[in-house]
């Protein structure tokens, strides 16, 4: 690989407690590879420098320590072990995805079964979809090697979400079928009537 990567040592010895929480989870959410407490790798794309940079101004201001350097490795082989560490911590993420994704399908077949195909049943399936992809897109930013189990996450987040429509079309018919259900009773009830009151 011929891009260069950056080496972030941070220190906020003095600093506020929450300085060294947010330099933590910044580093965390860019997909920072620690080599040892307070100094980590990224590579140097251009949306992770620009971020690197905005933490290095809070850093500074908060009254911590950061140092960011451009390097480059000497042995490609150490370089392809690095990535390979990288799209290892990306896979565990995306295997707890994949871990949990069959329980929205679960959800959705037992409701079935339930006939209870309703929108508040929608509406919870539907706030879980957007918790998977949420956090799907989280990851998909700090992948920056394509983790081999990207595709293969993505893919399971579009089938659940094609269960979900599949159930939101069901729940929308059984909707419809109980309104004409209901306006046919109400017809009903409105004949007899006016068959007692003649």
């Amino acid at each position: 690989m011929d891009d260069p990567w950056l080496l972030v040592s941070v220190s906020t010895a003095g600093a506020p407690d929450s300085l060294r929480v947010h330099a933590w989870r910044k580093l965390r959410s860019l997909g920072a590879l620690y080599l040892q407490q307070g100094a980590c790798l990224l590579p140097a794309q251009q949306s992770v420098a620009r971020e690197t940079r905005r933490l290095a101004d809070r850093v500074h201001r908060d009254g911590g320590a950061i140092r960011v350097l451009r390097m480059e490795f000497v042995d490609n082989a150490e370089e392809r072990s690095v990535i390979e560490e990288f799209n290892a911590a990306r896979d565990a993420e995306y295997a707890e995805v994949l871990e949990r994704i069959p329980g929205l399908h679960e959800e959705l077949a037992t409701e079935r079964d339930r006939g209870n195909i309703t929108y508040a049943e929608v509406e919870e399936s539907e706030a879980d979809l957007e918790r998977f992809r949420s956090w799907l897109g989280k990851i998909d930013a700090r992948d920056h090697f394509d983790a081999p189990l990207g595709r293969e996450t993505r893919e399971a987040v579009d089938k659940a979400a094609a269960d979900l429509e599949a159930f939101e079309e069901s729940a929308l018919r059984a909707d419809a079928s109980a309104g004409a259900d209901a306006a046919q009773s109400l017809r009903s009830l409105s004949g007899r009537r006016e068959a007692a009151e003649s």
